[in-house]
């Protein structure tokens, strides 16, 4: 992702062979709403527009707007503790290659601290439980190129603000289609919380290591601490690194689709 002027360099695409959501809601002909259509829901189209959701918040990043032409609107649903629901929408059109946007709940450090009270940074060598849960679906109006993924970020220090660059991004995509692929290389396939991920290995000024579930899911029970510590033991992160960041949400391609995320929790420690 990119923000507050920050921009990095696109995603590859592998080319291989309830209450606001109800209006939006269809059985097998879906329509997703136009930005004026969702004005009226709380949340908003404008880019990067953000939405308070307690110890997390919604951000309507539009980081790769500049690649094609299009929109993504956010709203939020509900709050009970520390699980939220939200959604977001969008239409993009233009490069089937570059993400247009990553509409996504923001918990901790994303270029700078929008809430305090997040459990994070912690210490990698802490072996701190990160338990998060992820219930969501995806209705595509017209044929998507995307991923439902979380990113993770993580710094050299525990001291980080607008300007820290990252070290390390760790994404873990639990969904893809119309050819969605990571950046980088294929390292390995590994076993991790009950399912089997392929590992890719990339850099763009800072490395990035992406999980790529083998499979599909809509529902995640994960211990992201679990990822992080298969990247220490492979010696691609460093146990003096702090986990800073945590963001879950759809990265878009091209395409016309609503993600509605109807349970999300993150707990740290």
């Amino acid at each position: 992702m990119a923000a507050s002027g920050r921009h990095r360099l696109i995603r590859t695409r592998l080319t291989a062979g309830a209450v606001a959501l109800a209006a939006l809601a269809g059985a097998v002909a879906y329509t997703v709403a136009s930005p004026a259509e969702r004005a009226s829901a709380a949340g908003g189209c404008a880019p990067y527009e953000s939405i308070p959701m307690g110890k997390y918040w919604i951000n309507n990043n539009t980081w790769g707007a500049k690649n094609g032409r299009g929109w993504s609107c956010s709203w939020d649903v509900y709050r009970s503790g520390s699980t939220i629901g939200w959604g977001t929408n969008y239409a993009w059109s233009g490069d089937p290659n570059a993400v247009k946007s990553y509409a996504s709940s923001v918990l901790g450090w994303h270029w700078g601290w929008k809430v305090q009270q997040s459990g994070l940074p912690v210490r990698v060598s802490d072996r701190k439980p990160v338990r998060t849960s992820w219930s969501y679906r995806v209705r595509e109006a017209e044929e998507s190129v995307y991923n439902v993924a979380y990113d993770l970020w993580l710094h050299d220090s525990d001291r980080t603000d607008w300007q820290s660059e990252p070290k390390h991004e760790v994404m873990v995509w639990l969904a893809k289609d119309g050819g969605a692929g990571p950046l980088g290389t294929k390292r390995e396939r590994l076993e991790i919380g009950g399912a089997a991920w392929d590992l890719y290995v990339g850099d763009i000024g800072w490395n990035v290591y992406s999980f790529v579930r083998v499979g599909n899911t809509d529902s995640a029970h994960l211990n992201l601490d679990d990822f992080l510590q298969a990247l220490v033991q492979r010696g691609l992160v460093d146990r003096t690194d702090y986990l800073s960041g945590i963001e879950a949400g759809t990265e878009v391609f091209t395409g016309k689709a609503q993600l509605d995320t109807t349970a999300y929790s993150v707990d740290v420690g």
